[in-house]
C-alpha cells in the first residue's frame, strides 16, 4: 500500500499579513534647536532652502526655538536624507525619522 503524498496549505500569520498591507510611513526631517544659529538665520534658511513664507519659515523657527525641534519637511527616506544633508549643509543640526504619528 502506498500513501499519497499530504500537501500542506502555509497560511500566513497576523504580523504577516499586516506587514503586507501597511502603507509605506512617510519620513521627515527634524531641525533641533542649538546655541550657535541665530533665529533670524534659522528663517532664512526655511525660506531659501524649503521656499517656505516668511511667516512659514518664522513658525517653523519659533518650534525648533521653542519647543527644541521642528519638522521642517516630510517624504520619502532618500528626500528627507537629502534635506538632512542640506541642512547640515547651512550649519543647523538635523535628523531624519520615520513619522509615526
Amino acid at each position: 500500500m502506498s500513501v499519497a503524498p499530504i500537501e500542506i496549505e502555509r497560511t500566513e500569520s497576523a504580523e504577516e499579513v499586516s506587514a503586507v498591507v501597511e502603507p509605506d510611513v512617510p519620513w521627515v526631517t527634524l531641525v533641533h534647536n542649538d546655541p550657535v544659529n541665530l533665529m533670524s538665520y534659522v528663517t532664512y534658511v526655511f525660506q531659501s532652502y524649503f521656499g517656505y513664507s516668511k511667516d512659514k519659515a518664522h513658525k517653523l523657527m519659533l518650534d525648533v526655538h521653542n519647543k527644541g525641534r521642528a519638522v521642517v519637511s516630510s517624504g520619502t527616506r532618500e528626500e528627507m536624507e537629502r534635506d538632512v544633508q542640506a541642512m547640515h549643509g547651512y550649519g543647523l543640526w538635523a535628523t531624519l525619522s520615520q513619522d509615526r504619528f
